[in-house]
């Protein structure tokens, strides 16, 4: 399994499934589906319909207008939905840039606008080969976009997202907690589980005094109960607001 490893600005490690052949190709086969039900139900339209009873030409300009949707799919659908096609939603894969971060408009237009080269040119060999021989997975229009193809699968547990448990008894202790935001709290959170989890004691004390100078409180708790009791605080404030 290849991951693509990722240093945000916060110094918290992610790291992304990398996809390759395999998958990209079944979302692929969906897509085309898709669009080959999509062309034929066009073209007994165009051809069966009383509203289309006209001469040849004017029925195949009409049939070329009702194709272009088929024509653009990939790149509306990518920008539509985030770097997704429905292929790749059931799939369960998206494209992203290679920071991790969301894709722009034009990264995707770059990449579909290499398809020509990747796909449709020598029978998709010259897309295949650069996937497989990329340190990143990347076909040719990746490589020139910036973008990498990375797994969207998640396992919903309570301890990757900013929820905590909370007794029902539980009482706040910093009332400012507030002040921050979701993505402040997450993180926290992220950076708080990953130095408990590798006993970095020093990122600890620093993400400490960093959270209690924004905060602007002092407390005698140790560290890793500090960060754990601004955690629950916020969720507790935040859930009965």
């Amino acid at each position: 399994m290849s991951n693509l490893a990722i240093n945000t600005a916060q110094n918290v490690n992610l790291d992304y499934k990398l996809i390759g052949l395999g998958e990209r190709f079944v979302a692929f086969l969906i897509d085309g589906l898709i669009l080959l039900t999509y062309i034929t139900l066009m073209e007994n339209l165009v051809d069966f319909s009383e509203l289309f009873s006209t001469d040849d030409w004017t029925r195949r300009g009409i049939l070329a207008l009702l194709m272009l949707p088929a024509f653009f799919y990939s790149v509306l659908s990518h920008i539509i939905f985030g770097g997704q096609t429905i292929g790749k939603m059931i799939l369960r894969i998206k494209v992203v840039r290679l920071d991790g971060s969301p894709t722009q408009w034009y990264n995707l237009l770059v990449r579909w606008m290499l398809r020509i080269v990747d796909i449709w040119m020598f029978f998709a060999s010259i897309g295949v080969l650069s996937i497989l021989l990329s340190d990143y997975k990347q076909r040719v229009g990746d490589a020139a976009a910036g973008t990498v193809v990375i797994s969207v699968k998640k396992k919903h547990k309570i301890t990757s997202t900013i929820l905590e448990d909370l007794e029902a008894d539980y009482e706040p202790v910093f009332n400012n907690v507030t002040l921050l935001t979701d993505k402040d709290v997450r993180i926290i959170k992220e950076a708080f589980t990953l130095s408990k989890k590798n006993k970095d004691y020093k990122t600890l004390t620093l993400l400490r005094n960093k959270v209690a100078s924004v905060l602007n409180v002092e407390s005698n708790l140790y560290d890793i109960e500090f960060l754990n009791t601004v955690l629950k605080d916020y969720n507790y404030y935040t859930q009965n607001m």
